[in-house]
């Protein structure tokens, strides 16, 4: 496994040929995206626990695995835009593809420049649907609690010692629906409408899943949270003073 460090989109790319992860490492990368490539559904698993991840390019014929079992699973868990790329190019293939939620389909031999504009047309679309919210104040420039700096223009998170940390685009939008209503408590329901998260797909417990993320990277000890507070048989508090920039 191979990752490039600058602070860009991540861009997670899930192949079994070397050259074709070279390839894609290398282009996207000089491109100004973030690249970790990875050749195995495990490893690609892996990477989705420990980092944030923008975008997911996968492979349907990796050695000895089911690319579309491992696109129907990331479906399920996650809203991560995915773009199908494979050597694959019959129909029926690229409409299951796309059936089980894939945001596009690209098939080898790919130009790199061709791939690179669909990545950058699938963050952009992700981008733009993740921006505001119904009801909220387009207005609004950043919100600020406990030494934390959410900037809603930029899309970055800054910790109190001054460094970024990254956030999916759910947990972004989760975040922002927390700052929108502090020291409210808001059902799970509620909450999937102002995060967006809401879809035929997407459960109650994706919530649950989310905030688990999301207290890990904001919490001093995730076990025992001083912003995002658990009520019991309610939904969940963000019990913290929030301070609105415009």
């Amino acid at each position: 496994m191979t990752s490039t460090t600058t602070l860009a989109p991540h861009v997670l790319a899930v192949d079994d040929d070397a050259a074709v992860r070279s390839l894609i490492a290398e282009y996207l990368t000089e491109n100004e995206l973030r690249v970790t490539t990875v050749a195995t559904g495990a490893e690609m698993a892996k990477v989705l626990t420990l980092q944030a991840v923008d975008v997911v390019l996968l492979d349907l014929r990796l050695a000895g695995e089911d690319g579309m079992h491992h696109a129907r699973k990331l479906r399920e868990s996650s809203r991560i835009p995915i773009i199908i790329v494979s050597g694959r190019k019959d129909e029926a293939d690229r409409v299951m593809g796309l059936e089980l939620g894939a945001d596009d389909y690209i098939t080898k031999p790919f130009s790199p420049r061709e791939l690179l504009a669909r990545v950058r047309a699938v963050l952009r679309r992700y981008r733009v649907a993740g921006e505001a919210p119904p009801g909220y104040d387009q207005g609004l420039r950043a919100y600020r609690f406990g030494g934390w700096e959410l900037n809603l223009r930029t899309r970055r998170l800054i910790g109190p010692d001054g460094r970024r940390v990254e956030l999916s685009n759910g947990e972004l939008s989760l975040l922002h629906a927390f700052c929108a209503a502090p020291q409210r408590v808001l059902s799970r329901d509620r909450l999937l409408d102002l995060s967006r998260l809401h879809s035929a797909e997407v459960y109650d417990r994706s919530i649950d899943v989310q905030i688990l993320r999301l207290r890990r990277k904001i919490e001093l000890d995730p076990a025992h949270p001083q912003y995002i507070k658990t009520e019991r048989g309610a939904g969940y508090c963000f019990d913290a003073a929030v301070e609105v920039l415009r």
